[in-house]
């Protein structure tokens, strides 16, 4: 039987990067093995979606963010759910990433999210089989992003796990800091937020990334210092800076601690944020 191919490039710029990730995790375990992450499902997926003239192109540095920010987004979940099990975790910008292979503990209920557009290819590509495992439509640029997700109501419920891999710095600062004041306002307590985001001089520039470049895709929010995620939302703190390309080679290693202190932030780095009680709770 022949499988038909669901080409990337019927999405819309944004959502036709959900490739890249694809393709590190199907690829990046034999040039990084010491970073592997044994993504099941990828190699499969990239397959039935890949249409000839559209590979991407090889992007050592790229590949290797995306494998050493896999680890960390899984490392943060799993350790999440071992602090609160039967947990909900809601991958925000699921894209055809299949996170649940590696968080599936028999007890937590896990949702991928995205756009209408990304969930008709998901469906087709990715069945979904196990009644703890959902799917739904989001768009972070909603006032009601929250409400699209059917998440808690009220403060004291059960802590959340969120993240977002991929998907803020496509996003205008405006919605960024809409979605952090949403998850100050209506986050339990415990709750976390993990993301990713590159430090402001990225923003305006995806032309100069190989991977992002061919996509149309464009980086609109970056960085210029760590305090801006909790300034004005009193009930976040930042629990945990990760450098995403640490370890990547010997210039990035000797460099990195002088960019931080020119730039105030780092490159690129995942960023997990708590909700905490208050007194105005």
């Amino acid at each position: 039987m022949t499988t038909t191919k669901k080409p990337a490039r019927n999405l819309s710029a944004v959502p036709s990067t959900l490739r890249i990730p694809l393709a590190a995790r199907a690829s990046g375990d034999a040039m990084f093995p010491h970073m592997a992450v044994r993504d099941a499902y990828a190699a499969s997926i990239l397959e039935k979606i890949r249409d000839d003239g559209q590979a991407l192109p090889e992007d050592r540095t790229t590949i290797y963010g995306i494998l050493s920010r896999t680890r960390r987004f899984r490392s943060l979940a799993q350790e999440f759910l071992k602090q609160h099990p039967g947990a909900r975790v809601v991958n925000m910008g699921c894209g055809l990433s299949h996170y649940f292979q590696w968080l599936d503990d028999d007890k937590c209920r896990m949702t991928d999210a995205d756009l209408p557009e990304v969930l008709a290819l998901r469906r087709e590509l990715i069945p979904e089989t196990n009644t703890r495992h959902d799917v739904r439509a989001l768009d972070l640029t909603s006032a009601r992003w929250w409400e699209q997700l059917d998440l808690p109501r009220k403060r004291h419920g059960q802590p959340v796990f969120l993240f977002a891999e991929g998907v803020l710095m496509y996003l205008e600062p405006q919605h960024v800091q809409a979605v952090l004041a949403t998850f100050n306002d209506r986050a339990p307590a415990g709750s976390v937020l993990a993301f990713d985001a590159m430090c402001w001089l990225g923003v305006g520039r995806a032309a100069q990334h190989p991977s992002v470049r061919p996509t149309g895709a464009e980086f609109r929010w970056g960085l210029r210092r760590a305090a801006e995620l909790t300034q004005g939302h009193p009930r976040l703190r930042l629990d945990s800076t990760y450098r995403v390309l640490e370890g990547f080679g010997l210039p990035y290693t000797l460099f990195a601690p002088l960019i931080l202190m020119l730039l105030g932030v780092s490159v690129y780095a995942v960023y997990a944020l708590s909700a905490t009680d208050n007194a105005d709770t």
